[in-house]
């Protein structure tokens, strides 16, 4: 399919690895420019000079901390004025909620909260007047269904979910979409980080800890980088504007609900 996209540019954030590079390839296959961003400048230049060799597109780095007002600053200058931004960023540590006192859950809403709507602020007057736009925040399944061990995230994210209920509605006439993306467990460094976590709590392997999530989601399998990423390119597409302030799961089934 033609995503209709060919020449506009995104802002992709946290995008060296994981989730956020699979959007980045998915974007880039479909003819869009990048600027990407990550904290790591190593990862991040190998990431982007694998996407130019295989696509061809122009792709420009920041190596910054995001969830700062000077990372910000620089992507944003580096961007200017995208047509596509994708939110995204590491998500708090697990724990308990006897664990986090009140500077963890500034943190976390620094990150996963007030990161993504500072972003949209600045880059949102533009695509109005341009009269086209898509954003889509990358969140997580937690906000649909609490993650017991994850209560910064769900805080968070939920948050942001909230904020984006009522501004996609107020973008929409524009020709703006804003959408969020809810992963569940992805084959990705997070996923190896919580099973750590297991494993160590457990007294299992990481393997075993692995295969004892999987059998919990209804697909028996992590999901991969480039379906998400298919799926987020989809959102950015020119054939899902009439998709405004929805939350889509991506989980192989594990969020138990109806609706």
């Amino acid at each position: 399919m033609d995503l209709g996209i060919k020449g506009k540019r995104a802002l992709v954030c946290a995008s060296s690895k994981g989730l956020g590079l699979g959007c980045a390839e998915a974007l880039a296959e479909a003819g869009v420019d990048l600027v990407m961003n990550a904290r790591g400048a190593e990862a991040l230049e190998a990431a982007a000079e694998d996407i130019r060799t295989r696509f061809g597109v122009s792709v420009t780095t920041v190596a910054c901390d995001v969830t700062t007002a000077e990372g910000q600053a620089e992507v944003l200058a580096a961007a200017d004025t995208p047509d596509i931004l994708v939110t995204n960023a590491g998500g708090p540590p697990p724990g308990i909620w006897s664990d986090w006192d009140r500077d963890d859950f500034i943190r976390a809403l620094d990150s996963n909260m007030l990161t993504p709507i500072a972003l949209m602020k600045a880059c949102l007057p533009a695509m109005m007047d341009r009269g086209w736009g898509r954003v889509v925040n990358i969140t997580s399944q937690s906000v649909k269904a609490p993650i017991p061990a994850l209560g910064l995230s769900n805080a968070a994210r939920t948050g942001l979910t909230g904020y984006v209920a009522g501004t996609a509605r107020q973008v929409a006439p524009s020709g703006v979409t804003i959408n969020n993306l809810l992963p569940g467990i992805h084959d990705t460094d997070r996923a190896v980080s919580l099973d750590s976590g297991v494993s160590r709590q457990q007294n299992i392997s990481v393997e075993q800890a692995r295969e004892q999530r999987e059998g919990t989601i209804p697909a028996r399998r992590y999901g991969t980088r480039a379906e998400f990423g298919a799926t987020c390119a989809f959102l950015c597409s020119q054939h899902a504007g009439f998709i405004v302030g929805q939350n889509v799961l991506l989980d192989g089934g594990a969020t138990n609900a109806t609706i």
